[in-house]
């Protein structure tokens, strides 16, 4: 707790900012990190552990309900939770009828996947900061636990990634290896005179691929950024418990008007991940 005399405000922050990592000891060895230190020195080939276990605890959850209500469904007599599933499904797919102008069955699912794996996995940013940390180092299966993997940026950039990798294969099999080369070269200058349209080849060929090479940045800092953001207030908010009475109720009240706003936070980053991701495999699908 922040309030412990071990413990300061700083160390605090530090704690529940350091993710539960698996890599390789300075000795050689194997293992998990029982220090922040030990954490920072296992470099690039290390695992965060956690990421890794709430991502597929969510991803589980999430197949489970839909596939629990696929095996159930239907027309007579719809439960709460199919109407809830089919409401979520109807937006997803009016949202990529809106956005996508080409035919791929493909598109939907993803979209699906992604706003739901995505949503579960921000809304783990509403459990109290301390409560999951605490098991588990109470329990001693470990020191750290980040519950919230959009707030790790090798998960968002696995899913930006992802679609970027999705955006240039639909690229390439739409358009050929031509057309894709040629919307990198050949564009946004453009000239009749064949000398002027090869010289200008490499200053197009700047510009689309900075333009190119920002989206999957962009598409996962954005994510990674606001999620961030969120939970260093909720660990800020923590601190004023067991600083006295007035903080410890003046800090509840405040977690309470944080949590209600951030709502519309998680939902919302779920949302623009989704939408970006349908106009980038739209344009992957655009001839120009």
């Amino acid at each position: 707790m922040a309030s412990s005399d071990t413990v300061t405000s700083t160390e605090y922050i530090r704690h529940h900012l350091t993710n539960l990592t698996f890599g390789r000891h300075a000795d050689g060895s194997w293992g998990l990190a029982h220090s922040i230190e030990e954490a920072n020195e296992m470099g690039f080939l290390a695992i965060h552990v956690d990421s890794v276990l709430w991502s597929l605890v969510l991803v589980g959850l999430f197949l489970w309900l839909f596939r629990g209500v696929a095996k159930k469904v239907t027309a007579e007599t719809p439960n709460g939770t199919q109407n809830f599933v089919e409401w979520i499904i109807d937006f997803i797919d009016e949202n990529v009828r809106g956005l996508f102008n080409a035919k791929n069955d493909f598109v939907a699912p993803i979209a699906l996947t992604l706003f739901c794996w995505i949503f579960l996995m921000n809304l783990m940013d509403l459990v109290p900061v301390d409560l999951l940390p605490w098991i588990f180092d109470r329990t001693g299966v470990a020191h750290f636990m980040k519950v919230v993997p959009t707030t790790d940026p090798n998960v968002t950039f696995g899913f930006s990634l992802s679609v970027f990798a999705m955006m240039l294969f639909y690229s390439v099999k739409i358009k050929g290896v031509g057309g894709f080369l040629g919307e990198l070269t050949l564009q946004p200058f453009e000239a009749k005179n064949p000398l002027i349209k090869v010289l200008f080849i490499p200053v197009n060929f700047f510009l689309e691929i900075v333009g190119l090479l920002s989206k999957p940045v962009s598409h996962s800092l954005r994510l990674f950024g606001n999620l961030y953001a969120g939970e260093m207030i909720f660990i800020l908010i923590s601190l004023m418990f067991g600083a006295g009475a007035v903080l410890t109720v003046f800090g509840g009240a405040l977690q309470f008007v944080w949590a209600v706003f951030h709502i519309l936070v998680i939902t919302l980053q779920a949302f623009i991940f989704m939408v970006l991701t349908i106009v980038y495999l739209d344009m992957a699908h655009q001839h120009h």
